[in-house]
């Protein structure tokens, strides 16, 4: 099944996880959604400075960015409705899992790029 997911933090820098892991959502078939304030465009695909400004229906949201930042994005998380968020290495935020769960949102505390690699996505 393929998904619509939102990229967290996303990243035009090829070296870095957020962006290795855009190529390969879309290499699998998924849909993704850029969101980084500081980018019009990566790789090609509309980047939006929030969730809030995404008007499309979102499966996973894959979070890049660290915990203090996590913190301040919950609400717009939740009001995106994803069913599942992905806390990628790095990024998990105790109270933001507390919240996230809170809002019957599934909580899945793993590495984007291996759960495609091993078919786990």
């Amino acid at each position: 099944m393929t998904e619509t997911v939102a990229i967290l933090g996303a990243s035009k820098n090829q070296s870095r996880y957020a962006n290795k892991a855009q190529r390969f959502l879309i290499e699998k078939g998924h849909t993704t959604i850029p969101i980084n304030p500081k980018y019009d465009k990566i790789d090609g695909i509309k980047c939006y400075p929030n969730l809030a400004s995404c008007s499309q229906n979102i499966d996973t949201i894959t979070v890049y960015v660290r915990p203090p930042i996590l913190s301040t994005l919950v609400q717009d998380i939740i009001q995106s409705s994803p069913y599942r968020v992905i806390l990628n290495p790095g990024t998990i935020n105790e109270n933001a899992i507390n919240q996230l769960e809170k809002a019957g949102i599934e909580i899945q505390m793993a590495c984007t790029l291996v759960l495609l690699r091993t078919s786990q996505f």
